[in-house]
């Protein structure tokens, strides 16, 4: 019975640690060649017991250490049949209908996702700069991910307006999530990937399985009661680690680092209970976001307290396997809020240098009303 369990250790170098340089100066500073750039902030993943964790806190370059938690895709809710075209509702919600082509031109935006369909119409013109934390094949196998990218930069497809940003030419595509999910380690690494590469904004349609971490570590030998303490003190860590990464691009007022925008959830039945938002969403700084119907009202299954709320039901966007097609849920409103963030972002950018949460007011800093409470959608519903 093997019970080490796979660890995250996020460090700094131990020159830095000695530097005395404060927090927001250890993240990696841009560069011509991301690829060769040694990051101040790095993951390290070990195999350790659970005792060992205390030991790992204690030294001197560790900012936070924790179990690895699995991820997965907050799954569409309903999904439509395949369509060429259709009413693409959310476009005109946000008021994207009113941006020509260039929105959101020089502006690098990730999905961190299940990777993307490259040679769909809708991202014709466009070069992704692509990177696989997943042990499969590179290719979006599950179009989540393809769906998703579309909503943000997708073009035109035979008339058919598909995206929100379409300046955008190199989006970063991080395929975090296979077949089977993935775990937190990958996705901080994708983050962390994203920034060293220019990110200015981060999009996450994907949550923590807790559930699915019980069910390992019962797998692994470890009781039930040994399984739920386990899985609730990585639940904590994870959220505490995404706490200090968001942090840490926030405070930055001297380097350039991305605003971090994530899914809500999809748990929530309101005809019997509400579920709150899920992590990473949950997590500090970061930009949580619900789901709305066409009528402005709160989607049935998007979980409480969001920061904001956008279209998420029957949205249409790239088919991964051609054509396009309709899904619903905050993995969807998502999207609607990157693109809209990328249209911020270059308007920011044409005066001058700005931060994750310069961004951030800035899209909190126009939005529609909605009619449901704010715990349900959040301060309202970002717009153009």
């Amino acid at each position: 019975m093997n019970k080490k369990l796979k660890t995250f250790v996020l460090r700094i170098d131990d020159a830095v640690v000695a530097s005395g340089l404060p927090q927001t100066e250890l993240i990696a500073s841009p560069t011509a060649s991301p690829v060769s750039v040694t990051p101040r902030v790095k993951l390290e993943v070990l195999e350790t017991e659970p005792g060992e964790r205390a030991e790992i806190a204690g030294e001197r370059s560790t900012l936070r250490v924790g179990f690895a938690m699995p991820i997965t895709l907050i799954a569409p809710k309903y999904l439509a049949a395949t369509t060429a075209t259709g009413d693409n509702w959310g476009i005109t919600s946000v008021g994207a209908d009113t941006l020509d082509e260039t929105a959101g031109a020089g502006v690098k935006v990730a999905v961190l996702d299940t990777g993307i369909a490259t040679d769909h119409p809708a991202f014709d013109g466009v070069y992704p700069i692509t990177e696989n934390f997943t042990d499969e094949a590179p290719e979006d196998l599950h179009g989540h991910g393809t769906h998703c990218a579309g909503t943000i930069f997708g073009q035109d497809v035979s008339g058919q307006r598909v995206g929100i940003a379409r300046g955008i030419r190199n989006p970063l595509i991080a395929k975090v999530l296979g077949k089977g999910g993935g775990d937190s380690t990958s996705l901080f690494e994708a983050i962390i990937w994203a920034r060293k590469n220019g990110a200015r904004i981060v999009s996450m349609s994907l949550g923590m399985d807790f559930p699915g971490f019980q069910k390992q570590l019962e797998a692994a030998g470890y009781n039930q009661l040994e399984a739920t303490s386990i899985a609730l003190q990585g639940y904590r860590d994870n959220v505490r680690l995404f706490d200090k990464i968001s942090d840490l691009f926030s405070a930055s007022a001297a380097i350039e680092t991305p605003l971090l925008i994530a899914a809500a959830g999809n748990e929530s039945n309101r005809d019997e209970y509400r579920i709150a938002t899920a992590p990473p969403a949950v997590a500090d700084e970061i930009l949580a976001v619900g789901a709305i119907d066409r009528n402005d009202r709160v989607a049935g299954f998007s979980n409480t307290n969001p920061d904001c709320s956008a279209p998420g039901v029957d949205i249409l966007s790239a088919n991964v396997s051609g054509g396009l097609i309709g899904m619903s849920g905050t993995s969807m409103a998502t999207p609607h809020v990157a693109g809209i963030a990328a249209m911020r972002a270059s308007e920011l950018a044409a005066g001058g240098p700005f931060t994750p949460s310069d961004l951030k007011t800035a899209i909190l800093g126009r939005l529609a009303d909605l009619p449901d409470p704010r715990s349900e959608v959040g301060f309202g519903k970002p717009v153009v």
